[in-house]
Formats: structure tokens, sequence, C-alpha cells
């Protein structure tokens, strides 16, 4: 077997992808920007969703679905917990630890569990950090529906503080926000994000503003970052400061974010903005609010607001809408990256996506994604009405998510990493103390709301399992009933009439004779002159380079069998591959290429495998999964499909 492409590159075994091969050139040009320009970038993306965390999170804490009397004991308590839950779950865990576990750049959970099944080495714990990588990707798409109507909804509530008698605009107003923000995302975000950056840095400015201006008068607001001041909350109050703990954990929703998108901005950048910017001006208000409760508790009702003066609460409710904006935007884009990565490593059906930008790779935009996401949004703000509703659902999707990422971080630091045993245990004592504590302080709001995050996760759940299965299943199948190739091209070869051109033959293994190209044999009884088995496989690395991209083998007679490898971040384009590709004979023309394709009819039947219900369920998502010639961008009027029929 030999490797082909340009430049020339060394033979490279199929499925073998070194952690410390270089990514493909543009992929992550990080070190190309400075580090300031990234840092201010990473605000506007990085940050709006914690950035917008304070709308809403002392409100709920005080008057939610369980208040709390706004006295000195209950402000200094809140104001530690929310303290010290941003040190150490936002900054040790995440920017100081889990931000150094990178997949080549990239990050988010199913990076994590590539990397973490790439360098281990070993298939020990390996179906059960799958299950954990799809559970988290399940509840992050719960996240991503709650995330902008809370948001947008907590902001636009503002209205209520500048006059008497607007609560009527609230929906309205909320509503149409967000159907313009779902509405253009088909053309494109690379115009509108370049005012992320600006408008969330002058909201964190007015955030830390806010908070200097209420903490003056009340300087000894400060103490609260004591952690006595929390122990003292719990001490005093057990379960009322434990069912606490489901509010504060807002403060701290859109921690993952950080890791999931670090593959746009780097490490450092987004360690810089966190620590230097974002962190301080969270905390600055937070005290901020907390002062103001000192000396008005009636202020609880929305002490976001209440710290600005009267003529200043319209521009104020204006920029928390732009921020809350731009906080679902990213979310929105997290889904869209998230759901490419779920397809390129098999967890989801072929799916339609588009790219908005030519020279921006992230910048994709997925129908089917996006209209279901605004629906369920919709449906969320026409039923819940209020935030303060809304963040009952809140908070069980992020927990649970963080909670599952401090378990695949200990399996990454000791079995990749090689930290000691007692150097993993103590990180997953520590971890999963703090995040259980909040996880099951959640929990108890499932019966106002929080049942909505679970029901999408559990959902998302049984798809993402049911396609990978299925589809893992139905190949196992078709390779029992394949011949192998040797044998095939000997016989064949000599006795079908060969005509002039090039047929590629599209297969998911790389090994056998596609159905389709024994189809063809049967019905049409001729073989092109040049015949090519084409199998294109997802990397566990985020990015391919091209030299490395495709591998030919010369099987004679006019027969190659070709792999093309791309990384999981990559959209794959055949004729693009082929046009690089040498050592196969002439150079590869479209006009005298044919693309044959195997379109499966799945017969579901009692083999051992999967109950018949999810065989159904697979069968269904098989047939409106979007066709090979738009995933792998074939044209059109040279593409050939064939049928078959496979028992699972």
């Amino acid at each position: 077997m030999s490797t082909m492409g340009e430049p020339a590159a060394p033979a490279v075994p199929t499925g073998m992808m070194p952690s410390d091969r270089p990514v493909e050139d543009g992929a992550h040009n990080h070190e190309r920007q400075g580090l300031a320009a990234l840092a201010f970038g990473a605000i506007g993306v990085v940050y709006g969703d914690i950035g917008t965390s304070p709308l809403y999170a002392m409100k709920e804490t005080f008057v939610g679905h369980h208040p709390l009397t706004v006295d000195p004991l209950h402000i200094f308590g809140v104001i530690s917990l929310i303290f010290w839950s941003l040190t150490l779950i936002v900054t040790i865990k995440y920017v100081f630890l889990i931000l150094r576990a990178d997949n080549n750049g990239e990050g988010g959970s199913l990076a994590l569990l590539a990397l973490i099944q790439r360098s281990s080495g070993t298939k020990k714990w390996g179906a059960s950090l799958v299950i954990l990588g799809v559970l988290a990707t399940a509840l992050f798409f719960g996240d991503c529906m709650i995330t902008p109507a809370i948001s947008v909804l907590s902001a636009v509530e503002g209205l209520t503080t500048v006059r008497e008698g607007l609560d009527w605009l609230v929906l309205p107003i909320a509503t149409a926000i967000l159907v313009g923000l779902f509405l253009i995302q088909s053309i494109g975000t690379a115009k509108v994000g370049r005012l992320f950056g600006p408008i969330m840095l002058a909201y964190f400015v007015t955030l830390a503003v806010l908070g200097v201006v209420n903490i003056v008068g009340r300087p000894d607001i400060f103490l609260a970052l004591n952690p006595w001041y929390a122990y003292q909350f719990a001490v005093t109050d057990g379960w009322l400061a434990f069912l606490a703990l489901g509010s504060v954990v807002l403060a701290v929703t859109g921690a993952e974010a950080l890791y999931a998108d670090m593959g746009h901005f780097g490490r450092r950048p987004i360690s810089v903005a966190w620590l230097y910017i974002v962190f301080p001006a969270l905390m600055l208000n937070y005290l901020g609010q907390g002062a103001l409760l000192l000396d008005q508790p009636e202020a609880a009702e929305n002490p976001f607001f209440m710290m600005a003066p009267d003529e200043l609460r319209l521009p104020l409710v204006l920029l928390a809408t732009c921020a809350t904006v731009i906080a679902s935007q990213a979310v929105i884009t997290g889904a869209f990256s998230v759901v490419q990565q779920a397809v390129q490593l098999g967890l989801m059906p072929r799916l339609r996506i588009d790219h908005t930008s030519a020279s921006a790779a992230g910048q994709i935009y997925i129908p089917s994604v996006n209209t279901a996401l605004m629906v369920m949004v919709l449906l969320l703000i026409v039923g819940f009405q209020e935030s303060s509703n809304l963040a009952a659902a809140y908070g069980i999707a992020v927990t649970g998510t963080m909670f599952i990422s401090t378990c695949m971080v200990a399996v990454l630091l000791h079995r990749v990493w090689s930290w000691p045993a007692w150097g993993t245990g103590a990180f997953l004592a520590v971890f999963l103390l703090i995040d259980g504590a909040y996880f099951f302080s959640n929990m108890t709001k499932v019966p106002d709301g929080g049942w909505f995050p679970l029901l999408v996760g559990l959902i998302a759940f049984v798809l993402l399992t049911t396609w990978a299965k299925g589809r893992a299943l139905m190949i196992g199948r078709m390779r029992e009933a394949a011949m192998p190739v040797q044998i095939f091209v000997q016989s064949a070869a000599n006795s079908a009439t060969r005509v002039p051109g090039t047929a590629v033959f599209m297969t998911s293994t790389p090994d056998g004779v596609p159905h389709a190209l024994l189809h063809n044999l049967k019905h049409n009884k001729v073989l092109h002159e040049r015949v090519v088995l084409l199998t294109v496989k997802i990397a566990d690395v985020p990015y391919v380079q091209p030299e490395y991209r495709c591998m030919l083998e010369d099987l004679g007679q006019g027969f190659h069998r070709l792999v093309v490898k791309y990384g999981f971040m990559q959209d794959p384009d055949v004729p693009s591959a082929l046009k690089r590709l040498t050592g196969c004979g002439p150079e590869f023309k479209m006009m005298d290429t044919s693309f044959f394709l195997a379109r499966q009819t799945l017969l579901p039947s009692s083999r051992p495998g999967m109950a018949i219900w999810r065989e159904k369920l697979f069968s269904w998502m098989l047939r409106n999964a979007a066709s090979p010639m738009e995933f792998f961008r074939l044209p059109t009027n040279r593409v050939v499909e064939l049928g078959s029929q496979v028992e699972i």
C-alpha cells in the first residue's frame, strides 16, 4: 500500500493518526494573530453565556422557587458561593486544567472522547467513555434550547423596571428578537461577529462599573469573598442552602463554552480574557448586587437592573439585550459545530451543512438544526412565560455535562497524562463533590421544569446511540456478505466488457467488493477501464494534512482501492481529493467519471442486535439522512444510485 498526494508523503497505515502530526495549514492560525486580538474575540464569542448570568442568577437565588430571606447571612453566603464556584469550577477546573486537554487545538466533549481513545492505546473504559461522551452531547442540546430563551427573556424583562405596565411587551419583543436571530443564520454571522467583541467588552465594562458604583457605599461586601460565609450559610440553613445551589449554579452556566470554543481562539487567549476581564467584571457586578441588597432588600425582584439609576435603565436594557443575543448566537453556532462533529464521528446521520464563509471553516449553517432549535426555543418561551420559570428548567443539563466532563478528565489524567492514582483520586474527590452537589440540587427542579432538558437529553441520547449501533450492525451485515476483492478482480476483469472512463464505487468498508459494484456488473454487465473502490474515513483528530489525505492500493487489472481521510472538523470533498491524486493513471476528469452509490433499504428482523423499535427508528433515520451525493460534494450529473436490501 502506498500513499499518494501532492506533495508526496511516506506511507501511513490506514487508521493510524499520530497525535503529534501537524494539522492542516490554515486549520488553526492562532499564532498569526496577536494574543490581545484573540482574547478580544473570545470575549465576544466564548463568554456571552456566562457573561449574561448576572441578569438572573442573584434574582433567581433570592426570589425563585426556593426563596431566601434577603438579609446579611444569605447575601454574604450566596456571594461567597458564587465567588468560590467561579474560582473552583471555571478558573481551576476549566481554565487551568481542562483547557490543556486539546485534541490538536480542538475542545469539547466529543473532541475529548476522541483524544482519550486515541492516546490511551487501549480499549479499557472504551464503552463507558463513549456512553459518557454521547450523554454529554445529548445534554448539550437541551442547554442549547434553554440558553437563548432564558437569556433574552431576562434581558427584555428589564423593561418592567423602566416603567410600570410594560409587562405585556416582554413576550412579543423576546419572540421577535429570537425569530430574527434564527432567520439570519442562513446568511452567516461573519459580519455580525465583528461586532461581538466591542459590544461584549462594553457590556463587561458596564458590569464592572455598575458593581463598583454600588460597592462604594458598602465596601464591607468584600468580606463575602471569605469562604467562611458560604460555610455559615450551609450550616445555618442546611436543606435550604442545598436547594439554593440549584440557583447559584446559574452563575457558572456557560463554563463548557471555554472548552468547546478552544479551537476558535486557543487556550491562552481564552485564559487571558477570563482572568483579566471577564472574571473581575462578573465578581464586581455580583458584589455590587450584594451591596445593593444590603441597603435595599426589595431590589431582589430584579437586582441587576435596579443597580442602575432610573434614567440609565433603558440603555442598560438595550445593552443587556444585545449581550443576550450574542450569547444566543454563540450557543447556536456551538450547536452547529457539535452536530458537525457528531455527524463526522458517526453518531448522527448525514445532514445538509452549508458554509456561509469562503475563508472561515467554522462558519457553518445546518438548516434542519436551526429550524428545530427555533421551534423548541419558541415553545419554551410560550410554555414558561417568564425567565424565573425557565430558571427551574435551567441548570440540570449544565451540571450534568460538568459532572460527566469531570469523569472523562479523570480518565485523561490517569491514562493519558500518567497522573499518579492519588492525584487523580484527589481531583475526582474534590470536583465530583462540587459537581455532584450542584447536579443533585438541580434534580429537585425536575417537577418545576427540570424534566425538559432531561427529556431532550434522553431523546437525543436514544437517537445518537441508535444511529451509531445501527450503522455498526449494517456495516457488519454488509461485510459478512462481501466478496473478497482479489477473487472478484481475477474472475470479473477478463470476463466483463470494459468500457472507457472511470467508475468510482463509494463503500463504507475498505475491504470486500462494494454492493454497488456487484449490482452494476450483474445488471449492466460492463466494467469501466479504471475502477476505484473509494472509502471516506473520519479520523479522531480535527484536521488531516492534505499530504496524508489519500491512501492508494493498486489491485491490478485497472482496479484501485482508495481511502480518503478527513478530520472530524473537516468536510469531505471527494472530487477535490481525486484531483490531487497521482499514481492512479491519467488525471481524474469529472466528465469522464461516474460515481456509484449503494442506497440500502433496511429490513428489521429478529436477528440479535437491536430491539425491533430501534431497528425501525434507525431505518427512518437512514431514509431521512442527507444524500451521500451532497455530503461528499459529488457532481449531481455524474452519480448513479443502486439499491440493495439489508437485514439488521
